[in-house]
């Protein structure tokens, strides 16, 4: 599995440019007008790894394959989109459809570009957006609460609901307390329990401090995970090759892109390891979430390994790397046999061997 990540912001806050820069393409229409962005654009990105290149050189694979993160470029949000306005009810379905979502905020003057409510003010902008979430999940509660409806509903989903409710009409987005929470409340499509990350676009001085702007986003929301990104560096840099990309990052003083950033925020946020497989064949990363066991990591090779699992040989990468191979590690008695109950650990080389 990889994962999904949907863009959502007000209208020209840069959603569209950050999403041309993290997926190197020209898919999104980025243009100075609210709702330029109706359908969303979709794009697929390859989670590069420096693990997987080792491997797959020293197993001397014919094919390397990276996991990948899906970035989604949702339109503008507004005022009242939990209402209808600005095609909101349209956009906020694009939402459910996301494992995390990035809250892109302002935090940039600029006479060039419009704000749609004339003035910059990024903590402001993120209560809108928020409001705006609580509104349509308080709607898809009340409706689960129905009288015509509740008769569908156990009494633990009726308590459920209700709690959640009292929380959402104070103003605040939902919390999840256990599994069983989780999979009632996602099951319905609730938008305030999704996992967030607050982007700040910022221009290209303020992207190592920060400025005002970011001051008050941070300020506001200490809770939340929160990374600056400037979306106009990330768009010049997809047009360099590496030696040029890195001169670059050098002369500004810029150390991991912003796709990296979002790349290692997100696996944190979502609770997401990496494991390997290599070989001559193929050499490929896989993630699964934290705490795996090894048979239902081994499903998502293919689902009827978790069935016939037997037994999984696993190596850590650093391991293979210094050793050169599985057969080498072996030799040096660092492979290692685990069974069903075995946790896969971020950075395992597994070979997982099966029933037949």
């Amino acid at each position: 599995m990889g994962f999904k990540c949907g863009i959502v912001g007000l209208p020209n806050v840069g959603k569209s440019t950050l999403f041309n820069a993290l997926t190197a393409s020209k898919n999104a229409e980025a243009a100075n007008f609210p709702f330029c962005t109706i359908d969303p654009n979709i794009g697929v990105v390859d989670v590069i790894d420096e693990r997987l290149d080792q491997l797959a050189k020293l197993s001397n694979s014919k094919k390397k394959i990276y996991t990948n993160i899906t970035f989604v470029d949702i339109a503008g949000l507004v005022k009242g989109a939990s209402k209808g306005e600005g095609l909101g009810n349209k956009f906020l379905s694009h939402i459910r459809e996301v494992d995390a979502i990035i809250h892109l905020v302002r935090c940039f003057d600029s006479e060039k570009i419009t704000h749609v409510n004339s003035k910059i003010d990024p903590a402001a902008d993120l209560e809108t957006i928020k409001t705006e979430i609580i509104f349509s999940d308080l709607d898809i509660i009340q409706k689960k609460l129905e009288k015509s409806k509740r008769k569908l509903l156990s009494e633990k989903e009726i308590k459920i609901f209700n709690e959640k409710l009292n929380t959402l009409n104070k103003g605040e987005e939902a919390k999840i307390s256990s599994f069983e929470e989780e999979k009632l409340l996602s099951s319905i499509g609730l938008l305030s329990i999704k996992p967030k990350i607050i982007v700040c676009n910022v221009d290209e001085e303020s992207l190592i401090k920060g400025n005002n702007y970011t001051h008050q986003v941070k300020d506001k929301f200490s809770n939340e995970k929160i990374i600056n990104i400037c979306a106009d560096i990330e768009d010049q840099l997809t047009g360099l090759d590496k030696d040029e990309k890195e001169t670059f990052m050098q002369d500004i003083g810029l150390n991991k892109t912003g796709l990296n950033k979002l790349i290692k925020e997100g696996y944190d946020l979502l609770k997401l390891d990496t494991f390997f497989t290599s070989g001559p064949e193929e050499s490929r990363a896989w993630t699964v979430k934290k705490n795996t066991p090894a048979p239902k990591a081994a499903s998502v090779i293919h689902t009827d390994f978790e069935k016939n699992f037997i037994r999984a040989e696993a190596v850590t990468c650093e391991d293979f790397i210094k050793y050169g191979s599985a057969e080498k590690c072996k030799e040096n008695g660092k492979l290692r046999i685990e069974g069903k109950d075995y946790i896969i650990k971020d950075g395992d080389v597994l070979y997982f061997r099966v029933n037949p």
